[in-house]
């Protein structure tokens, strides 16, 4: 048996939608807002859900100390401030990294006996809704976070990503609310490798070992709507009814994966992100050619259920049709362009491997990973082919 959730209990989406923050039911309607950097508060943006706030009697605090990449000593942060605050709503605004932050906090928020990211890991007891729920403004189109179960957060004194997590869906967010008016702003190196990021969780949970009849249709819709809409976004920003379908293909990858699983390449990103500070969706992006071609060259049923996604878009071949859109985008061919030590690289390698195989991602995918195919499909990835 599974528990299938379905993203969060409300999804307000389109234009306006920020205005249902006046709807937020709450007693002492005191909201504590997550965001990675000023950009929201610069562009105007994080003052937009303030007067909606306001304007329904809300009285609000807000952190941007979370780094694109949030750390757990921000969320610890983060944490101290909420306890003094006491909200009783906890937003993320921004990216995935705001929106992971938020969520994080609000689970030690609510557990102040766990005291490290390690003792939170599956199968801990967590105590949600006590004190507080959540709800997740998406300004970017990747992670999909504002409906998954999961905040990915990184140790950099460990050069280890946690995925802070709950199994039956009660870390999903209550609440998520995708107003393309948020995404416009975004610059186009952005906007690609947030694309590129809910491309990869939905064609990876199609293929995952976990996948179900549930996972499936978020996935093969997602695919279609993001595949369609992410060079329009990149190519012309202000189109809001692109930015609609990327940001509603981001949300159903997340709740793709949330129901199943996603597989090696998540676990090389993953990796490649911890240790050399490589941002997600980027190695993400320079990671997924070569994990589709990983599998498919191994497994008859993944290989059947790519070229599936392939014609789903009018194609054949999808690690051809990724390619193209990667060189289309400007999406690096191989991570030695971005991480250009090639000395360094092989002198890590062997904890590389372990890294990709200690990954929370790698168990799922559909070919079972061994070390020297970790090794062997990092320096793919590295060097290119």
């Amino acid at each position: 048996m599974r528990t299938v959730k379905l993203g969060a209990d409300k999804i307000f989406f389109g234009e306006g939608a920020v205005n249902s923050l006046a709807e937020l039911p709450a007693e002492r309607k005191r909201a504590y807002i997550v965001m990675s950097g000023k950009i929201q508060e610069e562009l105007g943006q994080l003052k937009v859900v303030t007067d909606v706030l306001e304007g329904a009697g809300w009285t609000w605090r807000a952190n941007t100390d979370v780094e694109p990449e949030p750390c757990w000593e921000s969320v610890k942060k983060g944490v101290a401030e909420m306890l003094e605050f006491e909200p009783d709503w906890v937003i993320g605004f921004g990216g995935g990294s705001a929106m992971d932050a938020a969520k994080a906090m609000w689970v030690f928020y609510e557990n102040p006996q766990y005291k490290t990211l390690e003792e939170v890991m599956p199968p801990a007891p967590l105590t949600l809704r006590q004190k507080a729920r959540v709800c997740c403004i998406a300004t970017s189109a990747g992670t999909g976070s504002e409906c998954t179960r999961a905040a990915l957060i990184k140790d950099p004194v460990q050069k280890r990503k946690y995925s802070v997590r709950e199994y039956t869906g009660r870390l999903i967010p209550d609440v998520a609310i995708l107003d393309p008016s948020f995404s416009v702003t975004m610059p186009r190196g952005g906007t690609v490798a947030c694309g590129m990021d809910a491309l990869t969780h939905c064609i990876e949970s199609y293929v995952a070992n976990t996948a179900n009849a549930f996972s499936d249709g978020m996935a093969m819709g997602g695919w279609v709507a993001g595949y369609r809409a992410l060079s329009v976004c990149a190519d012309e920003p202000d189109n809001l009814a692109a930015r609609e379908s990327m940001l509603a293909a981001s949300c159903l990858g997340g709740i793709a994966f949330t129901n199943g699983a996603l597989g090696i390449c998540h676990g090389v990103a993953h990796t490649f992100g911890a240790t050399y500070n490589v941002a997600h969706g980027l190695a993400n992006g320079i990671v997924l050619p070569y994990s589709i071609a990983f599998n498919r060259d191994r497994d008859a049923a993944a290989a059947a259920r790519y070229e599936e996604l392939a014609s789903f878009v009018g194609k054949t071949d999808l690690e051809q049709v990724i390619l193209d859109l990667k060189a289309e985008l400007g999406v690096p061919v191989a991570m030695r362009e971005v991480v250009p030590d090639a000395d360094e690289f092989e002198a890590n390698i062997d904890v590389l491997v372990g890294k990709v195989m200690s990954d929370v991602c790698t168990p799922a995918n559909p070919v079972k990973v061994t070390e020297d195919d970790a090794r062997a499909l990092l320096r793919t990835v590295y060097y290119g082919r």
